[in-house]
């Protein structure tokens, strides 16, 4: 028996690779788990088999007599706009563009809302207006089930505003994470936002973007399907901020290296700092934050 690879079986039925496995990851054929697709036990009932070759390391592979389901393959998901997903959700479409926009999965142009690659990954589509030409997305109404839209709403932020130098600066509050890392690092730093951090290092940062007038987000949950949290987070300018403290110590490397290896996988805009930079932030931190248009003076 002949077997296609999913590339291959895509072509076949004439539709893109991501949307063929969207669609039997909405089967229950194939999971996505620790960056790889897997086959279920359904995919294999379907006669779905698991390949390695030098070249693409291991894949998955269906026999070609999977083509005669041709129709049920290509079927079309449920799409949904961001009016109906607002409604989910109990908040206007505007505002909910802008939640989808702060989690990394919409830019706003003049000519309305664009998908971004991260917003793909999630099922986003992008289309235009037949009359006025202005663009918006469409979501699988699968994506109301997204642990990380879903913890956008879930997870109650305090939200305090400070008047700074005629600024109304708001300053985001999050819970704090437990786990091992964070339970044997407690945050019992205060820095002048109220943010409680775990090192005098983040107690700098943290005090200085307050002192810059720049909304910031301590530990912030990444929406994206790997566990990873950011140090800092500036939702204005969808920049990220990782301080590596404990370089000598193996775990912690091995730490840093996922987390960068996120960083790039989802081309995230990411500013890196360690401790000579701590010892002079106000000379390093605002040229790191210039390549990404931020400006502080």
């Amino acid at each position: 028996m002949e077997y296609l690879s999913t590339t291959i079986l895509a072509k076949e039925l004439d539709i893109e690779v991501n949307d063929l496995f969207y669609n039997l990851k909405s089967f229950g054929w194939i999971d996505r788990i620790n960056e790889k697709w897997v086959l279920t036990s359904l995919g294999k009932q379907k006669g779905g088999q698991t390949r390695t070759s030098e070249k693409f390391g291991e894949y998955i592979v269906w026999p070609e007599s999977i083509l005669k389901e041709k129709w049920n393959l290509i079927k079309e998901p449920t799409l949904i706009t961001a009016t109906t997903l607002g409604k989910h959700f109990s908040v206007s479409p505007q505002r909910l563009n802008l939640i989808l926009s702060e989690l990394g999965w919409v830019e706003k142009n003049i000519a309305g809302w664009v998908v971004t690659k991260l917003g793909k990954t999630v099922g986003g589509r992008q289309y235009e207006h037949d009359t006025s030409g202005s663009l918006f997305v469409m979501w699988p109404e699968e994506i109301l089930k997204n642990s990380g839209l879903a913890s956008a709403f879930s997870v109650t932020s305090e939200v305090s505003t400070i008047a700074s130098e005629n600024i109304n600066l708001k300053i985001i509050h999050t819970p704090p994470i437990t786990t091992n890392f964070r339970e044997k690092f407690e945050a019992k730093f205060r820095a002048k936002d109220g943010h409680y951090v775990r090192s005098r290092a983040e107690l700098i940062i943290d005090d200085t973007l307050y002192d810059y007038g720049l909304v910031h987000a301590y530990e912030k949950k990444v929406p994206i399907e790997e566990d990873l949290y950011t140090d800092f987070y500036l939702p204005s300018s969808k920049v990220f901020i990782e301080f590596w403290g404990l370089e000598n110590d193996p775990q912690y490397q091995n730490r840093k290296k996922m987390k960068l290896e996120l960083y790039n996988k989802y081309e995230f805009k990411l500013i890196e700092l360690n401790d000579t930079d701590i010892s002079n932030l106000d000379d390093y931190l605002p040229r790191k934050l210039l390549k990404f248009g931020v400006k502080v003076y």
